[in-house]
């Protein structure tokens, strides 16, 4: 969303409650998001759960999590239990989406978003905000993988990488559990963006694809 979309958005919700969330941040605050759905593509895709943590400076706010479980939709199939191992059971006490995308507004406010592959999670939630609040979510991206990228490209330039999630964790040699739902991806994503930020990349090679 470019400044001119702000504007608008922030001239057409003068006066709500979310016309604060089209304003640029006034603090250093990035907060760090993954989501669970029920497919791969956004537009087909049923939000399962969300998980979000603030990052303060170089400080990632494991302390305050937001953590939330959607109801079982329909579209909860065989196949995407095997992926994401949540059941029709798991998700008994989740709550609406409409519910869980006010909550998530809340948490976040107007901070910029962190993520691995956040423009995936980014597409789900507009569509979300916009069936629910009638606006799409207006914060800024930041993707960890383009960052990582970035950096090595500069030290081992045309080297094909492997920029997968757990291979770049992998090499910045991040403290992780092997767990890939979604409050521990959005810890990976807030752990690669405030070493790469804040710190250096390790001096060993990187893994690459075969």
């Amino acid at each position: 969303m470019n400044w001119i979309q702000r504007l608008l958005w922030r001239h057409r919700l003068k006066g709500s409650a979310y016309a604060h969330l089209f304003e640029k941040p006034h603090s250093n605050e990035l907060v760090a998001i993954d989501c669970e759905a029920t497919s791969l593509d956004p537009q087909k895709a049923d939000l399962l759960t969300i998980a979000a943590i603030k990052i303060a400076g170089n400080r990632i706010v494991t302390s305050q999590p937001f953590e939330v479980q959607l109801t079982a939709p329909d579209s909860l199939s065989e196949d995407s239990i095997k992926i994401h191992k949540l059941r029709h059971h798991d998700l008994m006490d989740g709550i609406s989406e409409k519910q869980a995308i006010e909550k998530l507004i809340e948490f976040i406010g107007n901070r910029p978003i962190v993520g691995y592959h956040i423009r995936y999670d980014k597409k789900m939630l507009n569509i979300a905000c916009k069936k629910h609040l009638g606006f799409p979510l207006p914060n800024r991206t930041v993707e960890v993988s383009l960052i990582y990228q970035d950096k090595l490209n500069k030290h081992l330039p045309n080297a094909y990488l492997d920029l997968s999630i757990d291979s770049i964790c992998q090499h910045l040699e991040l403290p992780l559990e092997n767990k890939h739902d979604a409050y521990h991806d959005a810890l990976a994503a807030a752990l690669i963006y405030t070493h790469l930020t804040f710190g250096s990349l390790q001096k060993t090679s990187p893994p690459t694809k075969n």
